[in-house]
């Protein structure tokens, strides 16, 4: 079974968009580790051209600034 082409681009708009959100968050309140993932989480959807991967990625960016503030700090 394939996947639909477009899904991987709805995919790879709300990765992105996901991504600025957490880049103008990490710029404004100064934490670099919610920077980093909001601009990985806007340039990875270019590399990866699987759906499955993308999520695993893309997922696992999103919660690293949560996990991280909660075991770090």
């Amino acid at each position: 079974m394939r996947s639909d082409p477009s899904l991987g681009q709805v995919l790879a708009l709300v990765i992105g968009s996901i991504g600025l959100g957490y880049a103008f968050y990490g710029k404004k309140q100064a934490h670099a580790v919610a920077l980093g993932c909001g601009v990985l989480l806007m340039v990875i959807p270019y590399g990866l051209s699987n759906v499955t991967a993308l999520l695993i990625v893309a997922l696992t960016l999103m919660v690293l600034p949560f996990v991280l503030n909660r075991f770090l700090a």
